[in-house]
Order: structure tokens, then sequence, then C-alpha cells
């Protein structure tokens, strides 16, 4: 088996945090049920999916405040809010207060561009607004900005009885260099090294100079670290749907290697006219997937991941997954787990 440059340094998971329309409680339960197993088994961060007008979690921020609640040690991310329907200000006011509750444990992870689905709901976010909006990078510019303590408002002091701030209140030190920029091209993992964020890459690319997934997304790491500050030291995350079968039933098995069959057609050409290409879903043993991740050039890049569960499980399937990365992957990868309290 070939083996990394380095061993992997931390792991984590991320969650789409699926509901009954009928009864969206349970679900929301169920999801932080997932965090909370995630930290008792050592994991050393818990990520939640955006989605807005679906039955998944359509308000992170909130879940991940009832999150900093019911854990101490994980670190909690957003992976990814699409800035196109938030308010920066509002969002960097929300994303300090949970850093606050969390004791600085928050990762908020962003992205910007024309959200998906934008034509149907633009009237609805930006009645009046919506085609003079600025929904490209200087959205994301405006949060990292008010996150380290830029004036908001041109008034600090009292007025009457009450003090006014210039900046975002509360102010959460350390909280902007948590920040982390989803990219899929090669000029938004430049811009996010430019501005001194981390990067978050994921299943879903566009093919720009290559048709090869694990060849374009070791691009944008490179290209990444070659604009960013720290260079070499700047911290990358990868997120691949990874489902290992160490301890799946037979019945799981088959389950888990149809969802993979079905979503393989897309992975083999650029879909659309964006040119998206998709990761295939890794499948299988700990060591099976052990030795496909060794071999990838992407990962090859990086020190930490982020595994995607996939959207359709069940509850047990998803303890049955978390516990065979925590307990056989992750070591198969150099990784040690965090310290359980």
């Amino acid at each position: 088996m070939p083996l990394p440059s380095e061993p992997l340094r931390k792991l984590g998971f991320l969650t789409i945090g699926l509901f009954d329309p009928e009864d969206p409680a349970k679900g929301h339960e169920s999801t932080l049920q997932v965090l909370e197993l995630g930290e008792r088994l050592g994991f050393d961060s818990a990520w939640v999916r955006h989605r807005h007008l679906q039955h998944g979690i359509s308000s992170p921020v909130a879940v991940l405040a009832a999150a900093t609640q019911r854990t101490k040690r994980i670190a909690l991310g957003t992976a990814v809010i699409p800035l196109g329907w938030e308010n920066p200000l509002r969002l960097a006011e929300d994303l300090a207060t949970v850093d606050v509750l969390s004791g600085g444990r928050l990762n908020p992870g962003v992205s910007a561009g024309r959200p998906m689905g934008f034509d149907r709901v633009k009237d609805a976010l930006y009645p009046e607004t919506a085609d003079v909006e600025e929904l490209g990078h200087e959205r994301a510019r405006r949060l990292l900005g008010f996150l380290r303590g830029e004036p908001a408002s041109d008034f600090e002091g009292t007025e009457g009885i009450e003090q006014f701030s210039r900046r975002v209140q509360p102010h959460s030190p350390g909280l902007a260099g948590r920040l982390w920029y989803g990219a899929g091209s090669l000029g938004s993992a430049r811009w996010a090294g430019e501005n001194g964020v981390n990067l978050l890459t994921s299943s879903v690319v566009r093919a720009e100079e290559s048709e090869d997934f694990a060849q374009v997304q070791a691009s944008h790491i490179r290209a990444f670290r070659a604009a960013h500050p720290d260079g070499a030291a700047a911290r990358v995350s990868q997120g691949l749907v990874v489902v290992p079968t160490d301890s799946a039933d037979a019945r799981q098995r088959e389950r888990y290697e149809r969802y993979a069959e079905a979503r393989l057609p897309r992975t083999r050409a650029p879909q659309g006219p964006g040119r998206v290409l998709f990761a295939p879903d890794l499948v299988g043993t700990s060591e099976q997937i052990a030795e496909r991740l060794h071999a990838h050039a992407g990962f090859r890049e990086v020190e930490e991941v982020a595994f995607a569960l996939p959207f359709t499980f069940e509850q047990e399937d998803y303890e049955q997954i978390l516990s065979d990365i925590a307990g056989k992957l992750g070591p198969a990868l150099g990784w040690s787990p965090a310290a359980v309290g």
C-alpha cells in the first residue's frame, strides 16, 4: 500500500441532517445525537451541511448553537453556508455568538457566487435589490472583515443610556482565523489563499485544467497554498463520501453498494455547462478505502479531512459508519482519536 508523506492529523465528518417534514424535531434531534457520537468516538470535527427549502438543515448556525451545549471538545463547522442567502453583518453576529457559546470551537465554512436555485427565490430574498446584489467574493470579504473586527458602524459611544460599538458584538478573537472557504474552482482556491482563510475541498470541482478529479483537486490545493501567507502550512480539509463496511451487516453492505453504484455514472465525465466533476463514493473495508486514499492526488496534499456521510441512510447506518471511520479507517490513515473527556 502506498503511504502518504504525512499521517492524517485531523479527522472530521459531515452530515446533511435530513428530517421528515411531518416531524422535523425528530430529525434535528438525530443530527444532534450524531454530533454527540462523533465527540465520543474521538473525532476532531463535526460539520453540518446547509440546505434551503429542502428537508435538511436550513439553519446550521442554530443547530450548532444547540450542539455547543451538548458537546465539550469537538470542533463544529458549517460546510458550507452560501452567502448569497445571507447578510454578512447579521451572519457575523450569529457566528460570533455561537463561537462564544462553544468556547471557541466554531469553524464556519462559507461559499460565494450565485446560489443554486437563486432565480426561484430571489424575489423572496431580495424583492427590491435582487438584480444588483453582489453575490461574489466581495460578500465573503465583508464577512471576513466583520469577523476580524473591522468597523460595521461609524459610531461608537453612549447614546442616552445605551452603549454602542463600531464592530460586531460579541467579538470573538480567533474566529476569523477559523473561517473556511468552500472552493470548487481554481480561481476561488486562489482567492481563499490570497485572503488568508482556510480551504474546504469537497467531492465536487470544476473540470478546468483536467478531467481527472483527483488531479483537479490537487491543483486547487497547490494554487491555494501558493497564494496563502502561510504557504505549505495553510490549512486544507478534504471532503469525500466515504463508507467503510467493516462492521456492516450483509443488508447494509448491499444497500451501500447500490447507493454508490447509482451515483457512479455522474463521475465519469464533466456534467453540464459548468463542467462539474463529481468524485466517486468510496465504499469498502477500511483497508480498501485507505489504499484508494493513499493513491489519491488530492488526499496526498492534506493532513485534515471531513468525510461526508451519505444523504439518505438510517441512524443505525451512520452509527456504524462513524464507528468504523474512527476505529478502523482513521488509524489506517495514521490518525489517532482525541482523548475523550
